[in-house]
């Protein structure tokens, strides 16, 4: 990962980049940890990418796919050497700053867990708006996806393939319980799609495995406030659901959050068939693995300053 920049911009052209114009913040539940914490999204500089500082314990995490310390449920970065220096569910917020264009912020916390708010990405995509954003001074670039890279985990499979440009996303998805069953989405991803495809999407579980997921530490914050629950045929939210194939845009803004921890901008078409957060985080992975898979290419209007010769190399 050397010489890596740790940008994350998910715009179809990418362009200049782009922070924060102020901080802003938010209190609320995480929904594994149960436990009530701020989040302040804070303005960065150009280049820095974006990093979560735990603000209780005066460290540092860069939000980047090598810092994924833990996917049960939710995607937790950490610093491997030390277990205590970690914030979990971060797919949401970061899908959030990846859907505005934002590039470059520093996410402070002061506990474990991001809030998980209403269970989706519509309120951090709320409090960008107000704290408003700004260019910066430096291009921003993305990594070209060279060759096809796929991972497998049973009937379950996550694989990127070359593209001319942007980030192109075709998800499936297939549950037993009738009220979600089988349902797909292709997207190109733009800060306007995000916004007014995926953002609103709660996450989701079944109620047969609430227990089981309490029991194992997990799920102590969440309700029907912050998500969706399923049992068989019937969605047990009294409000329902906010779209019929709401799963699936969930599963693809959580894929937007995940592949957020390249570290830059992707440009390529991503399909995939039952993905969740181990198998997203192990495609990047395995993207990163062979130098020959990827590279990283200039942004457009970098390119159009260079002479045709240098253009024509790059």
């Amino acid at each position: 990962m050397d010489g890596l920049p740790h940008a994350i911009p998910l715009r179809t052209t990418p362009t200049i980049q782009r922070t924060l114009k102020a901080p802003i913040d938010c209190v609320g539940v995480g929904l594994h940890s149960g436990q009530r914490t701020r989040l302040v999204l804070n303005p960065a500089p150009a280049g820095s990418g974006v990093v979560f500082r735990r603000v209780d314990l005066g460290r540092t995490i860069p939000a980047r796919f090598d810092h994924v310390v833990d996917t049960r449920l939710c995607t937790v970065v950490g610093l491997p050497d030390e277990p205590a220096v970690r914030v979990a569910t971060v797919e949401h917020v970061l899908a959030a700053l990846a859907g505005a264009g934002v590039q470059n912020a520093l996410i402070e916390v002061d506990g474990p867990e991001v809030p998980i708010l209403d269970g989706s990405a519509e309120n951090f995509l709320f409090l960008i708006g107000c704290a408003g954003t700004v260019e910066q001074d430096e291009m921003a670039g993305c990594i070209e996806v060279r060759r096809v890279v796929r991972v497998s985990d049973g009937q379950s499979y996550a694989e990127l393939r070359p593209a001319a440009f942007g980030l192109d996303l075709a998800i499936s998805i297939a549950f037993d319980a009738a009220a979600i069953g089988r349902q797909a989405l292709t997207l190109r991803l733009t800060p306007e799609s995000f916004r007014a495809e995926l953002a609103r999407a709660r996450t989701f579980t079944l109620a047969a495995e609430v227990e089981a997921m309490r029991a194992a530490g997990l799920a102590r914050g969440g309700s029907l406030e912050n998500a969706v629950v399923v049992d068989g045929a019937r969605v047990l939210n009294p409000s329902g659901l906010r779209m019929a194939d709401e799963f699936v845009r969930h599963k693809m803004l959580d894929v937007v959050g995940d592949l957020a921890l390249a570290g830059t901008s992707l440009r390529g078409r991503l399909v995939a068939h039952r993905p969740g957060h181990a198998l997203n985080n192990r495609l990047l992975r395995e993207l990163f693995a062979d130098p020959a898979n990827w590279r990283l290419a200039p942004a457009p209007a970098a390119l159009a300053a260079m002479r045709p010769q240098e253009a024509a190399a790059a």
